[in-house]
């Protein structure tokens, strides 16, 4: 019997990285559920804080975590395509330019997807991956205090 290789296929939305493993390495990144956001809803769920749902589509935005009935949101943004402003990270070395713009365009659409829920009303809360992994029962209080108190 004949071994293939698995080879990865590119989807070129982004410029051909220097190395095959950078471009597998990016794609594998997700976009809902991550590893701050379990973090999060593990202990806001022992801090018996309930009662959320998980994207909602309904919202403008579809927030990570949201409360439709009291019209409260949390975005869980990893500090890298989010671009923290506490971690002030390093742009990419290669094709610094268009990481650059990707980064910008990422603020902007966060920026619009928060104004459209406040502008619903909403009151939302932006949660980055750094406050999670810093003092994660901190951040629980943050929204607590913000939240539900």
């Amino acid at each position: 019997m004949l071994k293939t290789k698995n080879t990865y296929k590119r989807d070129g939305r982004a410029p051909q990285p220097a190395k095959e493993a950078t471009s597998k390495v990016m794609s594998a990144n997700k976009a809902k559920n991550t590893k701050p956001e379990l973090i999060l809803r593990k202990e806001l769920f022992k801090n018996g804080i309930r009662g959320y749902r998980l994207h909602w589509n309904k919202a403008p935005g579809r927030p990570d975590i949201c409360w439709p009935s009291q019209k409260k949101a949390i975005f869980v943004n990893g500090c890298y395509w989010h671009r923290c402003p506490k971690c002030n990270l390093k742009l990419p070395k290669s094709n610094t330019a268009w990481w650059k713009a990707k980064f910008d365009r990422n603020i902007e659409r966060d920026q619009r997807k928060i104004e459209a829920l406040e502008d619903d009303g909403w009151k939302v809360l932006t949660i980055w991956e750094c406050e999670i992994k810093e003092d994660v029962d901190e951040t629980i209080e943050k929204i607590q205090s913000e939240f539900f108190s």
